[in-house]
């Protein structure tokens, strides 16, 4: 694989694809003339662009602190701190991939509200300054809030948002169990992790809860998603969303590793399963709240 494509790590892409197509599906039936589907598209890339920026910043970061450089670590490929490209080309693409993310979301704002400006710049804050800046938050066990509040909350009530114009409570419903699972990704990775970050002196939600209780609330997280998506599906009028439980056939690899005891190379893998986890709990989550409305 091109190392910069390794290095935007696509094994977390699917946590920005799945809220933006749970909201919008969300938005079905609420829009009149039905959902403006250009601004869909602009919302997918939006929330893909910062993703990506994020992960391209927290190589960057990693790689100017020396984190990254601990013979312990183990998973995807880190541009700067292996020597894979220079830290300031790495700082060029995040930059880059933020600003393809400004660009999208400047087109929503100009149609919906500029409340989305300031969204978007909290949103770019705190990708960048996970692990950048003087006192990053990843490195203070607060990387599992980010991901729960933007990749869950924001991003799912958000891509309905620019359809409807207002937060809806099914939105926010649905947000939570998308939540769950974009977060259960970084606990796998900082699971996988644990070791070197330790070594490193970078005090993430993992390496504070220790291996033990990191497995269970990686287990936790996941059983929690499918035990919310009755109650949505149900208390929403959108029945057919139960249809996502039909996903939890995949989960079962992934949490039997972890419980297992899987650690270090052997939890790569797992990273990739959680990521389809949710890829089929997002498709079939959208799909049913869509057919229902």
């Amino acid at each position: 694989m091109n190392p910069w494509v390794a290095g935007a790590r696509p094994r977390t892409l699917p946590a920005a694809v799945v809220p933006v197509a749970v909201g919008t599906a969300c938005a079905v039936g609420e829009v009149p003339g039905g959902l403006i589907w250009w601004r869909a598209a602009c919302a997918l890339v939006v929330a893909l662009a910062i993703q990506v920026a994020t992960n391209y910043a927290n190589d960057y970061s990693d790689g100017i602190r020396g984190t990254d450089a601990d013979e312990r670590r183990v998973g995807p490929i880190r541009l700067v701190g292996q020597g894979l490209a220079a830290p300031s080309a790495v700082k060029r693409a995040a930059f880059g991939a933020f600003a393809v993310a400004g660009v999208a979301g400047l087109a929503l704002a100009v149609a919906v509200g500029p409340e989305l400006l300031v969204v978007g710049a909290a949103s770019f804050l705190a990708g960048w300054f996970y692990t950048g800046g003087p006192r990053p938050y990843g490195y203070a066990g607060l990387g599992e809030v980010f991901v729960f509040v933007f990749f869950g909350l924001v991003a799912t009530t958000g891509s309905t948002y620019v359809q409807t114009g207002h937060v809806t409570g099914l939105s926010l419903a649905a947000a939570v169990p998308v939540g769950f699972l974009a977060t259960a990704l970084l606990v796998v990775n900082n699971l996988r992790d644990i070791p070197g970050d330790t070594g490193v002196g970078k005090r993430t939600l993992a390496v504070r809860l220790g291996d033990r209780r990191t497995r269970a609330l990686y287990v936790a997280l996941l059983v929690a998603a499918f035990l919310a998506v009755p109650l949505v599906a149900g208390l929403g009028g959108r029945p057919l969303g139960a249809i996502a439980l039909a996903a939890v056939l995949l989960a079962q690899r992934p949490v039997v590793a972890v419980l297992g005891g899987a650690r270090g190379p052997a939890l790569v893998p797992v990273l990739g399963a959680t990521g389809q986890v949710q890829l089929a709990f997002g498709a079939l989550f959208a799909l049913g709240l869509a057919l229902s409305a």
